[in-house]
């Protein structure tokens, strides 16, 4: 079996970041809390949080300029909602893990803000 090639989106910063703040929040999120507020935030935190590497992925694979940008906005939009949702979380999740997920949301938000200005495409 062949080494699979180097992913080419590792090399955007926000990429790993994103992957990684989707595998958090699904772990943040493994807990049996019998509440409907509590499944309604899991349900929307797991959806927003994946959705941030799914428009960086979708927007790199169609291969144009414009389209990458377009789904970096939305990708953006998607961090700003995941951000969110660890707000509304506050009556079932610790406060420093709040803080900690809020901020690296917050990073993803820089990097791709700083990347679509840079590149001239906001």
């Amino acid at each position: 079996m062949k080494p699979e090639p180097e992913d080419p989106l590792m090399r955007y910063p926000f990429y790993p970041k994103a992957l990684e703040l989707y595998d958090r929040a699904i772990e943040d999120t493994d807990r049996p809390i019998h509440d409907v507020r509590w499944k309604v935030i899991v349900g929307q935190l797991a959806r927003s949080a994946g959705s941030i590497s799914a428009n960086i992925e979708e927007g790199y694979g169609r291969g144009t300029s414009q389209e990458f940008a377009h789904r970096l906005k939305l990708a953006r939009g998607e961090a700003w909602e995941s951000r969110g949702w660890y707000r509304r979380a506050k009556r079932f999740l610790p406060p420093e893990l709040i803080e900690q997920r809020r901020q690296e949301a917050g990073e993803i938000i820089a990097l791709l803000t700083a990347t679509i200005n840079s590149t001239m495409l906001d």
